[in-house]
């Protein structure tokens, strides 16, 4: 894989022209409807106009009664751009690493520990377990993400595939695939399992299945935003390191 010319696909594919892309300026932001994710997810910016470009999103965004989030990547300019978002009143979450692997080089069949089995999310049953995994494998609350993941199945079935590994009756891993349409990518998101699950095979059986749907619905890579404890796991199975991006989220103030 080359991964300059991959990265520059995923830049111009994903970032510029992705699914409710709204270019403004030098900024490309999505607004999504209630309850859905808001924020920047590519801007060209020289330093002379950057301090306005944040203003304005700021601006637009608080307008909105919407809290937003700036997703900012190693490669985007200028080179000072994180601290402009903090001296804004943006707050920095954890780096996370881009990585990106072409389906055909991936392996697509793993096994699943004794006794788990995988089941498709198609309905509001299904959410809720995920959801609950998330809560209980980061520790934080999934009550944002069952909203979201809900109304996507209600507006779009097709762009969304999303898995729960089940030991018996008991949800120990819950995954999720956003599948966009035109840009050859599909992205990962979730894979949190269960603390006592953990090293078993069952985040790379899930990223296995996910690539198996992909390849199926026509896509060529894979993306994932992978935190620290996920990226060996994903370069060992193919994937690549192309950048670093941090999300700066922007609260509304009381």
């Amino acid at each position: 894989m080359d991964h300059d010319a991959v990265l520059r696909l995923f830049d111009h594919r994903m970032r510029q022209r992705g699914e409710g892309a709204e270019r403004v300026g030098d900024v490309v932001r999505q607004v999504g409807a209630d309850g859905d994710w808001n924020g920047v997810v590519w801007s060209g910016l020289h330093p002379t106009t950057a301090d306005a470009a944040i203003a304005e999103q700021v601006r637009f965004f608080t307008a909105l009664g919407r809290d937003f989030e700036w997703k900012l990547y190693s490669y985007d300019l200028p080179d000072d751009l994180g601290a402009r978002l903090r001296a804004a009143g943006f707050t920095p979450e954890p780096e996370e690493t881009l990585m990106v692997a072409e389906i055909v080089d991936l392996p697509t069949d793993a096994e699943l520990p004794d006794g788990v089995r995988l089941e498709a999310v198609t309905g509001s049953a299904g959410v809720d377990l995920l959801a609950d995994v998330h809560e209980q494998a980061f520790g934080t609350s999934g009550v944002r993400l069952r909203e979201q993941l809900l109304a996507q199945l209600a507006k779009s079935p097709d762009t969304i595939a999303m898995t729960v590994a089940l030991a018996g009756e008991q949800p120990v891993c819950g995954a999720r695939m956003e599948l966009h349409p035109g840009t050859g990518f599909a992205s990962l998101w979730g894979g949190g399992t269960l603390a006592a699950w953990r090293g078993r095979g069952i985040y790379r059986a899930l990223i296995a299945h996910r690539a198996r749907i992909a390849a199926a619905r026509g896509h060529r890579f894979l993306q994932v935003d992978a935190s620290s404890q996920s990226r060996p796991i994903l370069r060992r199975l193919g994937f690549a390191p192309l950048s670093t991006t941090t999300p700066y989220v922007y609260e509304q103030r009381p």
